[in-house]
Parts: structure tokens; sequence; C-alpha cells
């Protein structure tokens, strides 16, 4: 322990002085001439729990006993702290805000209503409880709960694993390859968080074999039965009005979560930023997440990483993550919530990329050798007869045609890398649902009883651009509408559905009288450009006499009927595209564009029904995995007009 306080002694005496005269650079905060205070900010300020801290001057203070400090984290969330005394000698000590979670912070003095900045500084947070590492220990700390150590908990430097002890202390040989440490959240507890943050990790700042403690902090929360909202690429860049669109969807989201009782959580799948306009629009992961804290409050987020989410301009998959480990999250780890455990892995792999925005799509998809490796270690801790939801970006699996699927990891090119079998074969003894992003479709695929993927669609459908383009009409390339998946989970079982933003939830599937969609989409609606040809000819091929029905969340065990006087219509699988965004986005798009992007696909929960007659009365019947039904009466001719489905 002695030796403990004498390293933190020098932290304090060797961190680079910060004078209060400094300027911030951009800091709308700071004023033209700043109180001098000529306090010493360290680069690592420790704050043992329940205690005063201190820092040192290097000349007289100016300051006075109202004065107080204000820790602003890097999600813009801020904590005030008083001022317990001031001498010139001993320095300042202050009283800090017990809510304040450990991370990176920006410093100032608030005088009135004026705010001063000082620096800025990481602040580790100790619990307080004293412990002594072994020899060749380099990362220690504490998992406590009420000041209580909490025991059994799984912590990993994303190379070693390990547990806490009785008293709830763990400690790790590490190399500091990834510069930080992460426990994997117990069973009926949640971490402290910085808005919509979790703190269940930490920065590693000192050299490899330079000792550093880091402790987390817990608290108890019965959440065996839980909410998980589930949300697919956002690609936040404050352009085509995505920050508007964005704040309708989170208002439909609030909506959704004032009405669910329990603990409630969400799990992005990644693209939550897009790497292009990092740079172009200064829009990046604080951005990010200061419109998420705006949004959403008294929520955690755990975050997965996607492929917009790399920095274009670093090399390499290491190098390129390195703006998402500093501000979001390691790019795998695990977590448990209830009788549920959670992976998130990063299957988009950049090894050997180049910087530059043509090499944005130079990754393959596959698990890194590290991961797999790290994931080993994690599953001998966890119990087969528990449920495993792994999250990751890029499918696991992807449908091929109407009715077929293949493989989608196929990228693994060096030793110890995984394809998809080799996932799987490391999962074998789980059952396992994965949750996956990147298409910006929906789709649900049911390998086994024991192997299921989520495809759970795009928060920002067609990249914001339908709804830009056609307000009201948030749409994405398969049809499935613009929302996020909702999973509720009652001990190890489990219900889903899609929720689609601005939209009941019982909105589920959509029909077309295509004699009347086939009025609308034309090659002069989309400019009659050629390329434009294709879609046209698709939809003019459908017989006049023809339905077509999307049912985005579609999956085996779902049923669809088609009646028409009583009689069941035969119903054939197809792989279509949908009129609706064919109208609000791609016809639009062909108007301003030759060869325009973020275009209709083609996809694999359509289903074509032919009546009688153009003018019959047919019954659409839609029931789900869980036995709820979705039906419409279709009086034909069923007009087809935007208004028709533009979210009121």
């Amino acid at each position: 322990m002695k030796q403990r306080r004498i390293l933190s002694l020098l932290v304090f005496l060797s961190a680079a002085l910060l004078v209060f005269s400094c300027q911030e650079k951009n800091g709308p905060e700071q004023t033209a001439q700043p109180v001098p205070t000529h306090i010493i900010l360290p680069t690592v300020l420790e704050i043992e729990q329940g205690k005063g801290a201190q820092l040192l001057f290097k000349a007289d203070p100016l300051l006075e006993p109202t004065d107080r400090l204000v820790f602003k984290s890097v999600s813009g969330t801020e904590f005030t702290a008083a001022i317990r005394s001031l001498d010139p000698k001993s320095g300042l000590t202050f009283d800090p805000d017990p809510s304040m979670p450990g991370g990176y912070y920006t410093v100032y003095v608030l005088r009135g209503e004026q705010k001063y900045y000082v620096g800025k500084s990481e602040v580790v947070i100790l619990s307080g409880i004293d412990v002594d590492p072994d020899e060749g220990v380099t990362v220690y700390g504490m998992i406590t709960c009420e000041g209580k150590g909490v025991p059994g908990v799984v912590v990993s430097d994303g190379a070693l694993v390990t547990v806490t002890d009785q008293d709830g202390m763990y400690q790790l040989k590490s190399e500091k390859k990834w510069n930080y440490v992460f426990m994997s959240v117990p069973s009926g507890y949640e971490p402290i968080s910085d808005g919509i943050l979790p703190e269940f990790h930490a920065t590693l700042k000192q050299a490899p074999g330079v000792k550093e403690r880091k402790d987390f902090e817990l608290k108890a929360v019965p959440n065996d039965k839980f909410t998980l909202y589930v949300l697919g690429d956002m690609h936040l860049a404050n352009r085509t009005e995505d920050i508007k669109q964005f704040r309708q969807v989170c208002t439909d989201l609030n909506r959704t979560m004032d009405a669910t009782s329990g603990p409630q959580y969400i799990l992005t799948l990644g693209d939550m930023t897009w790497d292009l306009y990092w740079y172009d629009r200064n829009f990046c992961f604080p951005e990010y997440i200061a419109e998420a804290n705006y949004n959403f409050k008294d929520i955690l987020f755990y975050h997965t990483m996607g492929n917009h989410d790399n920095d274009m301009n670093s090399v390499g998959d290491y190098n390129k993550a390195f703006r998402y480990t500093r501000d979001v999250a390691p790019t795998f780890y695990s977590f448990n919530i209830g009788k549920i455990h959670f992976i998130v892995l990063d299957d988009i792999d950049y090894n050997n990329v180049g910087t530059g925005s043509a090499a944005r799509k130079d990754y393959v998809r596959d698990i890194t050798a590290e991961q797999m490796d790290w994931l080993r270690k994690d599953l001998a801790y966890v119990d087969k007869s528990t449920p495993v939801y792994v999250s990751s970006h890029a499918p696991v699996f992807m449908p091929s045609g109407a009715t077929g699927w293949h493989n989608n990891l196929t990228g693994a090119n060096a030793t110890g890398e995984a394809n998809t079998d080799d996932l799987l074969n490391v999962l074998k003894d789980y059952k396992v649902h994965f949750l996956s992003g990147h298409t910006h479709n929906v789709f649900n695929y049911h390998k086994s009883d024991n192997w299921i993927e989520h495809n759970v669609g795009a928060v920002c459908a067609s990249w914001w651009w339908s709804g830009h383009l056609t307000p009201g009409v948030h749409v994405s390339q398969d049809g499935a509408p613009g929302g996020y998946g909702v999973f509720t989970f009652d001990g190890k079982d489990m219900s889903h559905y899609f929720k689609a933003s601005g939209w009941g939830k019982d909105y589920q599937f959509r029909a077309y009288d295509m004699a009347e969609v086939k009025k609308v989409i034309t090659l002069e609606s989309g400019g009659s450009k050629e390329l434009f040809k294709v879609h046209v000819d698709d939809i003019q091929s459908y017989n006049d006499k023809d339905i077509l029905i999307n049912v985005w969340d579609y999956d085996p065990e779902w049923t669809v009927t088609v009646t028409e006087n009583g009689k069941d219509l035969p119903l054939t699988p197809v792989l279509g595209r949908d009129p609706l965004h064919e109208a609000a986005l791609t016809a639009k798009r062909y108007k301003t564009a030759d060869n325009p992007t973020f275009v209709t696909g083609q996809w694999n929960h359509f289903f074509k029904a032919t009546s009688s007659d153009t003018r019959s009365t047919v019954v659409i019947t839609v029931k789900d995995r869980n036995g709820n039904v979705y039906q419409e009466t279709m009086q034909r001719p069923k007009p087809f007009t935007l208004d028709d489905y533009t979210a009121k």
C-alpha cells in the first residue's frame, strides 16, 4: 500500500503543469481573461470513494471559497465539487460528487455562472479498500457494491481472463496490448454509468511493466426479467436531416420504454457513426454520445462496433479502432443480464488495410485470432445451460435467393481466425442467438434449434434518405420500416418483435395491389434513367391480379395466408423489391442522379398471391411465432399513394 501511495504522489509531481491561464482550443466555456489559479492538474487524478481529494498549486491561489470545480465528462455530463479548503502550501481540497464515475474529464472552476478552463485529466475512482497485488501483477483492482467486494466477477484485459476473489479483488499479469481492462458485468447487477455509457471498462495509461489499479463499482439490480432494445445502424453524421429524424425515432422508443416495466437496456449493433463524416462534418463519437444522452435518460447502452466506426485515416485493424475504444467501449467483451450471457464481437477485420476513403471497404468478415482466444476463455466461465446471445455488426449468415442461406463470415486468412463454421464450433455446446446489423434489412434465420440469427434492421433505414426525400416515410431497402428490435426476457425465455418507428406494435407487414403499383412505378417516375429500368421491369413483371406481401420480421414459425371468398389462395415466396421504397426513395434518387446509391434491393421476406380478378376483396392474415395475429382486408382496387404510408 505504501508503494501505491508513493506512486500516486509521483504522478502528482510529474504531471504536466496546466495553469489556469491556459486556453482550451475551441472551448465555448472559457473567458478571454481567465482568473489565474495556478492549479496543478495531474494526468491521472485518483479519488477514493467517500473521501475528499486534493490538488496542488504552483503559486498562491486566486480562488475564492465559494468557487466550485466542475468535471465535464466526454459524454457531456457535468459533476460539481465543492471546495472544502484552500491553502497555498497544502493545496486545494474538494469534495467530489459521489456519483461521478471514473473516466476522462475536462475540468473548470465555476465562479457564479462563469466557467474557467483548467485542463483535462483522467479520474480514477478507488474503492477506498487497501489491497496489495502479488509480484508481477500489472493490472489489479477491486469490484465493489455498496462498499463490499463482489466475488466471482470475470475480468479481462482482452487477452487474459480471471475472476475476483472472495474479497472482490482481481489481478492480471497483463502486457496491456489493448490498453484497457473490463469486467463481465455479473447477473443481478448493473455498473455505474456516465450517461448512456456503462462504466465496465477502464483505460490503461502506464507502461506494460508499471502497476495500475482500476476499480469498478456495481449496484444490485434484480434483472431476471428485463427488456433489451436492439438498435441497428444509426449512421449519424449531421446530414440529410438525420438528427431531426433520429430524434423522432428516439421519441418513439421512449414511448415504448415508458409503457414497459422492469429493467431496460439498449444494445447497439454498430455503425453508430459514419467514418467519412468524422472529417467532412466533424461528427464522431463525442457528438454521437452527446446526441444519445440528449434523447435518453437512465438507460445503459452496450455498444457493438461497425465498419463505419473505424478510423479511415489510420492503418490496420488495431489502430483504426483506437478512437472507438477510447471513447465508447472495447471492440469485444461480455456481460450478463439476468440468466443471459451476452458476448459482443467485432467481425469487421481491417488487418493490413491502409488509410484513405478508398480503403474503407477493404475489410474482410471474420473473427480475429485474439478474439477467438479470448472467447474460449470467457466461455469457460459460462455454464452450458446458460443461453448465449452474440452480437456482431456483420451477420453470421446471409439469405441466398428467395429461400436459401449461406455463411457470411468468410474472410479468415490467418492462423486462429474464424469464419462462420469455426465460430459455431466454439459455441457448439450452447444455445445461441446471434444479433446483427450491417445489412439495413430485417431477417431471422433458424439454422437449428441451437443457432438462430436475428438481423435487426436499421434505425436509419436507408441512411436517412427516404425520410429526407419523402418526409414521414422511413423505410429500408428491403421495405422494412426504420425501427428497432424489442427483446423481452423472463429468466431463460425470450420473445421478440420488430417495432416500426412511428407506427403501432401491430404494424408487421405491408400488402400491395400490384395493378395499382404498376401505374405509379414507371420509367418516367425515375426520370427515364436507363439503370432505373431494372426496377421498373421488375414491378411491371407482376400480373395485375397479383398481391405482393412484405412480412419483414418473418421466420419459419410465422404463417401467412391470403383468402378470397373464403378460399385460400396459393402463396409463393419471392425475392422481391418493395414498391414503397421504390416510390419514396429510388425513383426520386434517379431523378437527380444517373447511378444513385441506397436504391431498392431484393429481399426474401416477400410473398405473392394471385386473385381471380383485379376487383376482388382478399383477406391477408399474418400470425407471428408468439401467436399474435395481424390482418388486412384489401378491397381492390387499393390505391398506391405515398400519403397512405406516411407515419402520422
